[in-house]
């Protein structure tokens, strides 16, 4: 009679879990922090940071992930007009230097767009390394007679239809149409009366 073999798995820190959710108000410095060390601090100058300046996330388009009780990755959806026709921009999309062979990019990539299609947008554009994204859908088919408000290379401009045909016919600028950032109202202190 032989013994019963025990199996062999092998657990590694790389497989510690992940968890998407709704990004916080408590998620921003972090996700600022997050932002500045994969982009550099000079991305608030990059061509598709003007289509978010000044502009809410779309509802619910807004995704963190975490691990271990830290933001580790994160991704916002906006709302613009594609040459005329209503779209979301993704981006950026950004994961920790430190957890980037655990899927969390892709992770968040396929839950950012599942919710925008549940949503019911119809088309999401981006600029990117089309190698890495044409994995999810998007291509460049849709965005040949798109322009962006400053440089770009034509290549990395993606998109990808839900419903087939919302892009058809877009030409032209690719232009913010969220919701601004409500202005902070200042609030003022009641005036000292002198006795």
């Amino acid at each position: 009679m032989t013994a019963p073999r025990k199996p062999q798995v092998a657990f590694t820190s790389k497989a510690a879990p992940f968890v998407i959710r709704a990004e916080r108000a408590g998620d921003v410095a972090t996700r600022e922090a997050l932002l500045d060390a994969c982009f550099g601090e000079n991305r608030h100058g990059r061509t598709c940071q003007r289509l978010r300046d000044g502009r809410t996330p779309a509802a619910g388009l807004a995704l963190s992930a975490m691990r271990d009780g830290k933001l580790v990755g994160t991704v916002r959806l906006w709302h613009v007009s594609a040459g005329g026709r209503p779209a979301l921009v993704l981006g950026p999309l950004a994961v920790d230097p430190a957890c980037r062979e655990l899927g969390i990019g892709a992770a968040l990539m396929q839950h950012a767009l599942a919710a925008a299609r549940a949503r019911g947008h119809d088309a999401v554009i981006l600029l990117g390394d089309a190698p890495y994204y044409a994995r999810f859908g998007f291509s460049t088919e849709r965005t040949a007679e798109l322009s962006l408000p400053g440089p770009f290379e034509r290549d990395r401009l993606l998109a990808i239809e839900f419903t087939e045909g919302a892009l058809d016919g877009a030409e032209g600028m690719i232009v913010p149409t969220g919701a601004a950032v409500p202005k902070r109202r200042s609030v003022r202190a009641p005036e000292a009366h002198a006795a």
